[in-house]
């Protein structure tokens, strides 16, 4: 039963992927807190490296380059917030 779960969210994901304007660009101009850049950038990182099945099972279905864009723009986010060493910092707390 899982593999036909898996089988239709890969289908409805791959869908959407190919829905018109899916890879144009988009412009946000967005206020956010440094403390809620830091929370997503922790979640995105915990989740794209947990051993959790489902999340592997979602992982498998989004193609790589994709994957690289979000940690690119979890990064910039971190960068322009001046929190790129506080993160790393955390993260290193975190492996302890």
């Amino acid at each position: 039963m899982r593999m036909a779960t898996t089988n239709v969210l890969g289908k409805v994901y791959e869908t959407l992927l190919c829905s018109p304007g899916m890879n144009e660009a988009v412009k946000i101009d967005v206020k956010v807190s440094r403390k809620a850049i830091l929370l997503l950038s922790s979640v995105l990182d915990r989740n794209m490296n947990a051993d959790n099945p489902n999340i592997k099972e979602l992982l498998e279905l989004v193609p790589a380059e994709d994957i690289t864009e979000l940690e690119t723009f979890a990064q910039d986010c971190l960068k322009k917030a001046g929190l790129t060493e506080l993160n790393e910092k955390v993260k290193s707390l975190q492996a302890k």
